[in-house]
């Protein structure tokens, strides 16, 4: 007997997870995972649900559609005709029931089998014949985003049909980027220094959501349209109304099949799994619907699919090849990453010699060797992936691989991350971490540098004025230079800047030693540190036991400190940074207020002060902040609309303060 209290913790767990896969997929654009993964969750979800429908909700994913409509490019919009989604098969046998049962239910039914593309569903209206606006799915049954200039500026939107055109006339379609336009988008991203689009989805999606229609001209969009929702001309069936659009100029889903036969059916499914190399875009399955409309009426569609249609998922592309050598890289943050290079193989279409092995760990967990034959298959048909090593094919003589122990870019020293599967390279002089090590010294929690942005910044670097923190105090020097590269900008701005870089030596030693990057001592630490030592100079000839003494500090920071401190071209640094005037010592505060040691959260909004700035206020008179209400917490502040943090206060019994008493009490300190 299965045990039911298992099987409804597996429904929640599912159901959460879809949840969060629905948001990242149809309102953030960015999903974690490939439609595979994602359809075998929901498919796990319904079967459970089928063996136990009385435990289906009304707010599961599988009774519910899609996401929610986002305001991004334009207005909500309500729907005149639901935009549901379909129903997803997997397998031969699942179309032969499908195609069977409707044989069964109907008079000769005829069936379409053509492409899904994969891309962002869009519905477009026609008035008169004159395109009048273009709604995204949104939440798929009341409103989607009004996204109509946007879609004038696709070439593949007709804007008049001009033969025979119906009073109202609503078509459904898919907006996706060809790979060539992908490759050229992403091409231009790296040029301006831009984060690059995950896949042509991804891109299509964003850019129709985009505020500005020259952005979505310039990424040049295309178009399928799939479906009619309405019209006030009637056509008996999809490939009559089909005809009619292509009379008008309307790009449909080329190449659609006709069919009468579950096993006609099937066939046109596999032609279309085997061409879909040849294409320039990218298809996440195959559709079969009803043909006739009047079929259509008669089947009827449950509160979220179709009864007339279905989607069938092909399984993921994989081949086999031979892993040639693994190639470290460092990133932004010292991370090390292994990438398998392997000889060159065709997946959907594009050829693939590349891989991530993500870690250590990873590698371990599939006993990968160089020499290797091993299974590559595209997440999503996206992204390249290692499945599994074929080890009976194993080379004689391979040997386990292993991390080498220097970083591949600077040659330090690398180091595991503590309970991490992650070796990052620790030597912030990387030349690989540069520009990411540049950017936090010169950040707002750190030194605060105004006008040293992240674009100036990498300018600064590639053209060899910054090789680590001290040349930002030597730019004064090649400023003229400066000026007329424009690195920086113009005279004035220039000027600004390094003023800006001036004044910054003045600054309290938490603000610099916050801005070393020393792995795991950000703002709160780096303030506990100055507070407890005075200075840098006492930090760095400090023992194991006056650092662990310090409030909330463990062993592994205890580690990074000492480690950072005791390296030779860090202390070159520190001492060069001490000459040309920056600030390493303070007053110690006394320790006489009340404030001090006591350990507050904040909820809600407040009328007087940012969350930021009540933070300040509260640090500033020895008090910490906390992001989560626990039984050490001494006060919580509550502004207006509070959430769950208040409720446990007041389980706990923590002392709670409104705005009015968090102000008096801030005064008592002054």
């Amino acid at each position: 007997m299965k045990d039911i209290k298992s099987i409804k913790n597996e429904l929640v767990e599912l159901r959460k997870k879809i949840r969060h896969h629905n948001k990242k997929y149809y309102e953030d654009d960015n999903p974690e995972i490939s439609d595979y993964e994602y359809d075998c969750l929901m498919k796990r979800l319904i079967e459970i649900e089928t063996e136990y429908p009385e435990f289906i909700t009304n707010g599961s994913p599988s009774q519910t559609v899609g996401g929610k409509a986002k305001r991004t490019a334009g207005k909500l919009i309500s729907h005149d005709v639901p935009m549901l989604s379909l129903q997803d098969v997997f397998s031969c046998d699942e179309v032969f029931d499908f195609v069977n049962s409707a044989i069964e239910k109907l008079d000769s039914p005829e069936f379409v089998v053509e492409e899904k593309i994969d891309g962002l569903s869009l519905a477009l209206r026609y008035i008169d014949g004159k395109f009048s606006t273009a709604i995204t799915r949104g939440d798929g049954i009341i409103q989607g985003e009004d996204v109509t200039e946007n879609a004038r500026v696709i070439d593949d939107v007709v804007e008049f049909l001009k033969f025979d055109p119906p009073n109202y006339f609503e078509i459904r379609g898919e907006v996706y980027m060809t790979r060539k336009n992908f490759e050229n988008v992403n091409a231009r991203q790296e040029l301006l220094n831009l984060k690059k689009f995950a896949n042509p989805r991804n891109c299509a999606a964003g850019t129709l959501r985009q505020l500005d229609s020259r952005i979505v001209k310039e990424r040049n969009l295309s178009m399928f349209v799939f479906n009619l929702q309405a019209s006030t001309k009637n056509f008996e069936s999809h490939s009559a109304a089909y005809e009619f659009m292509k009379r008008n100029g309307i790009k449909i889903i080329q190449n659609y099949k006709i069919c009468r036969t579950a096993e006609e059916v099937w066939t046109a499914i596999k032609s279309i799994g085997n061409s879909r190399g040849n294409l320039d875009y990218d298809i996440d399955g195959a559709v079969v619907k009803i043909n006739s409309f009047a079929d259509r009426e008669k089947l009827g569609a449950t509160s979220k699919f179709p009864r007339w249609a279905i989607a069938y998922k092909y399984p993921p592309e994989e081949k086999e090849t031979i892993l040639r050598k693994i190639e470290l890289s460092v990133g932004r943050t010292g991370r090390i990453t292994p990438t398998a290079i392997f000889d060159p193989i065709l997946l959907c279409g594009t050829k693939v010699e590349r891989a991530t092995l993500h870690n250590q760990d990873f590698i371990d967990s599939l006993d990968i060797r160089i020499g290797d034959t091993i299974t590559v298959y595209k997440s999503g048909e996206i992204i390249p992936k290692i499945k599994v090593v074929i080890k009976s094919k194993r080379p004689e003589n391979s040997m386990p691989y292993k991390f080498a122990e220097k970083c591949p870019a600077c040659g330090h020293k690398i180091e595991r991350e503590e309970n991490a599967a992650d070796f990052r390279c620790v030597n912030p002089n990387c030349p690989a971490q540069i520009e990411s090590h540049i950017l936090n010294f010169v950040g707002r929690n750190a030194m605060d540098i105004k006008g040293l942005g992240e674009i100036a910044i990498h300018n600064l670097i590639a053209e060899g004025y910054i090789k680590n923190i001290v040349d930002i105090y030597k730019l004064k020097n090649f400023r003229k230079e400066l000026i007329e590269k424009g690195i920086l900008g113009k005279d004035k701005n220039t000027d600004k800047i390094l003023s800006a870089i001036e004044e910054s030596k003045s600054n309290e030693p938490t603000k610099f030693l916050t801005g070393l990057g020393i792995f795991g001592i950000g703002q709160a630490a780096a303030r506990d540190l100055i507070k407890k030592f005075g200075s840098i100079d006492k930090i760095i000839s400090a023992t194991d036991e006056e650092l662990i003494a310090v409030p909330d500090m463990g062993e592994i920071s205890v580690k990074h400190i000492k480690n950072f401190f005791s390296d030779e071209i860090n202390l070159k640094i520190l001492s060069e940074l001490k000459n040309l005037g920056l600030k390493f010592e303070t007053e110690i505060e006394t320790e006489n207020n009340d404030l001090n040691g006591k350990i507050f959260v904040l909820t809600g909004t407040l009328e007087k002060y940012t969350r930021e700035e009540a933070k300040k206020l509260i640090e500033e008179r020895g008090g910490k902040v906390t992001n989560s209400v626990s039984k050490k917490t001494d006060y919580l502040v509550a502004g207006e609309k509070t959430g769950s943090k208040l409720q446990k206060a007041n389980e706990l019994n923590i002392k709670i303060l409104n705005e009015e008493e968090f102000n008096e009490m801030l005064k008592k300190f002054d």
